[in-house]
């Protein structure tokens, strides 16, 4: 069923601002997109494969400059990404089976968890580097969970993943471009797990797409004046607290 207008100028508008807001922050936006998106009437079945295909767009630039200023260990993230990858799919294809008040009690959780994260989570260096075998399993592990949870709850599984990556001993700067990497592909390998489902509206997510890019190419440039990262992310952890509440008051009806 196609979006109607109003819709898609709403899901448009805030698409731009919340992507140029978590690109300033080095994130994704699609664990904000999904909530959002679903108050506005759009079913959770295209919300979903949305808010994934929106990581991919508004992380593609960040990866990219990430690449360039060499702050992405390879090494490390490869094992997270290719697990990351192989289980998207995997729980894209289970969302239709389970039920829409379950799912969205465990994106209400995923909000709260992600909000802790953004709000009292500060990266450490480890001061020795852990085994080639612990930092794979490691590595594997975390990304089999954030693929796995990434595609069923259309979120990309990167604030799983980054205090992960902190704790295996990499730089705060290297772990969030790692992340970013990760999180471009296995974001595209969980939509296409959804986009094989059929039921999508091909002009709602051009139009995303294109505000997506749009706010994160802005986003970026805002970064490189004296924003505070760290009270930016205490203004998007108060808000996904915010929405998860209001998902838990209405679940609890």
């Amino acid at each position: 069923m196609p979006t109607d207008s109003t819709t898609i100028l709403i899901s448009a508008a805030l698409v731009f601002v919340f992507s140029g807001l978590l690109a300033m922050a080095g994130l994704g936006a699609a664990f904000l997109f999904v909530p959002l998106f679903y108050y506005l009437g759009v079913p959770l079945a295209e919300a979903t494969p949305t808010a994934l295909l929106l990581n991919v767009v508004s992380l593609l630039f960040a990866t990219i400059n990430y690449w360039r200023g060499k702050l992405i260990n390879f090494r490390v993230g490869l094992p997270v990404l290719i697990v990351a990858v192989i289980l998207s799919p995997f729980g894209a294809r289970l969302t239709p089976y389970v039920d829409k008040r379950l799912l969205l009690g465990m994106f209400a959780a995923f909000l709260v968890f992600a909000g802790f994260m953004m709000l009292f989570y500060h990266a450490k260096k480890r001061e020795r580097a852990l085994s080639r075998p612990i930092e794979v399993a490691a590595g594997a592990g975390v990304g089999g969970v954030a693929g796995f949870l990434g595609g069923l709850l259309g979120v990309g599984g990167g604030n799983f993943i980054l205090p992960v990556l902190n704790w295996l001993g990499l730089d705060p700067k290297v772990a969030a471009g790692t992340t970013a990497l990760v999180v471009v592909f296995s974001s595209f390998s969980g939509f296409l797990g959804h986009a094989t489902l059929g039921g999508l509206d091909s002009l709602f997510i051009g139009i995303t797409a294109v505000m997506a890019a749009a706010g994160s190419i802005v986003g970026s440039q805002l970064m490189k004046t004296k924003l505070s990262s760290s009270q930016l992310k205490k203004m998007i952890g108060v808000l996904l607290w915010l929405i998860a509440a209001k998902m838990i008051y209405d679940l609890m009806k």
